[in-house]
């Protein structure tokens, strides 16, 4: 996730939206060519008509017309594909180059958000305090929290595995996204015992 300091500022950049239909409803992943930038997940479908049976695929619709999607956008969906179907597997697929700014340099957040990435695997948890530890600043628990909300990239960098220290899911998504956090918990647990 380390990159140089000449990244271009995402606004110098040429952007493509690609959209996925996932069991979670819709995700939006904009990039570049130089990496990607942003994750949506846009909760277009009320939980109660998502089904435990619903696809376990991803759906790709590249959108203003562009056909090509760019290296690192491809390497997000195939990412993204193969955490819905066989989430078991991402550990062995690179993840795409982040190219956003709250993710470079040394910045609390960016220390948080790379040590989350890095250390916390599939099917494992982490509390806010103990990450706060981990990226050099036990102190720092509700900084911790900050870095959470202003996580650009959900489910590749898995701010989902981060819970209260009481074991609780605590909040994802500012609250609206909690029962998503249960699922995607659930989804990595019984699929990590595969």
């Amino acid at each position: 996730m380390e990159q140089g300091n000449d990244m271009k500022s995402p606004g110098q950049c040429t952007q493509r939206t690609i959209s996925l239909q996932s069991p979670l409803g819709k995700i939006q992943v904009s990039g570049c060519e130089n990496g990607v930038h942003t994750i949506q997940i846009l909760m277009d479908v009320p939980p109660a008509e998502r089904s435990d049976d619903a696809s376990l695929s991803c759906v790709v619709t590249v959108s203003d017309g562009q056909e090509e999607m760019g290296s690192e956008l491809q390497r997000c969906v195939e990412w993204l594909r193969a955490y819905f179907s066989k989430p078991w597997t991402v550990g062995r697929l690179p993840l795409p180059v982040f190219h956003h700014p709250t993710l470079h340099g040394d910045a609390f957040t960016s220390r948080v958000l790379q040590t989350l990435v890095r250390d916390v695997k599939l099917g494992e948890t982490v509390s806010y305090k103990r990450l706060a530890d981990m990226a050099g600043n036990p102190r720092a628990v509700r900084a911790v929290g900050g870095a959470m909300r202003r996580n650009p990239m959900p489910l590749l960098i898995p701010c989902h595995r981060v819970i209260s220290s009481s074991g609780q899911s605590g909040m994802y998504m500012g609250g609206k996204g909690n029962h998503l956090k249960q699922w995607l918990l659930t989804h990595e647990k019984v699929k990590g015992e595969n």
